[in-house]
């Protein structure tokens, strides 16, 4: 029976599976499928077959990949962290505040999405406890991202016409969640899905950081068609598996410039002679909107 991975907690696997029921399985020797070294070789989304044991099901091999988003390992030197595989977009929920999300996690997230040719999707959560001066603020970082082609939204997952948004852009499609602690991830499954149940954190009044309430990713589904994978919530992303040549391919405004620099694909940006991105920074100029 072929199936897909919703849960891992370990060495035990919830996969659903052709049928739409839901099935225990562990598996049946060592599973490897990349060349880099895996902290989990069975990620949340793979499609595996599986073969029935009495009450519980055997892993017995892992179907090729569409993709999947890596992130390096936080308790193994060395090695990457599946968070997911086989997505269809990956969404970003982030805040102005309460916790301020770091443009840095925004733009490592589009990038590892982006090495995969992932779509990706930001939410900006919140929008109704900014002032006047955070409101602007706000539509400055909506404009930015826009101009590169990622569809970018200010959302209140306390309000309807925020969820039907969210509805419309999740329909269909399996999505991946992923946002610091406290952006208000699992308010937003609870509005989406009541039967989600996902428990929701205080944020510390001294470090206006949230507190963890997802630990594993988790495949949640909405309909027969709509899926959202659910992440804990990451306070770092570091990219894995990529040379430093590389990283600008995965800018769409680098990407359009980057042939035009001396040492063309070899180019780092940063120091190099007749570089055109630097050029570009400098003078001041839009290219954004050429893409």
């Amino acid at each position: 029976m072929i199936g897909r991975v919703m849960k891992s907690t370990g060495s035990w696997y919830e996969v659903i599976g052709e049928d739409q029921k839901k099935y225990a399985c562990r598996t049946r020797g060592k599973l490897r499928l990349e060349d880099f070294k895996e902290s989990n070789p069975i990620a949340v989304g793979d499609r595996v077959v599986f073969e029935l044991d009495k009450n519980e099901g055997i892993i017995a091999e892992i179907l090729p990949r569409d993709n999947h988003m890596l992130r390096q390992s936080v308790k193994r030197t060395g090695h990457a962290s599946v968070l997911a595989a086989n997505i269809d977009q990956v969404l970003i929920m982030a805040t102005i505040k309460q916790p301020r999300t770091s443009m840095g996690f925004i733009d490592r997230v589009l990038v590892s999405a982006e090495s995969f040719r992932i779509p990706q999707v930001i939410l900006f959560n919140k929008k109704d406890l900014l002032n006047e001066k955070e409101v602007d603020a706000l539509e400055h970082v909506l404009t930015l991202y826009q101009s590169i082609g990622v569809l970018t939204e200010s959302i209140s997952a306390q309000q309807d016409e925020s969820i039907e948004m969210v509805e419309k852009i999740l329909q269909g499609k399996v999505t991946l969640i992923a946002g610091h602690s406290g952006v208000g991830k699992s308010t937003l499954l609870n509005r989406l899905s009541p039967d989600f149940k996902q428990s929701t954190g205080a944020i510390s009044d001294f470090s206006e950081k949230g507190t963890h309430t997802t630990t594993f990713a988790e495949m949640l589904k909405v309909n027969t068609s709509t899926f959202i994978i659910d992440t804990p919530g990451i306070k770092e992303w570091g990219l894995v598996n990529m040379d430093q040549q590389e990283i600008s391919d995965y800018f769409p405004e680098m990407r359009s410039l980057r042939l035009e620099c001396k040492f063309g694909s070899r180019c780092l940006h940063i120091n190099e002679p007749k570089c055109a991105i630097k050029e570009a920074v400098e003078s001041g100029v839009d290219r954004s909107k050429s893409l």
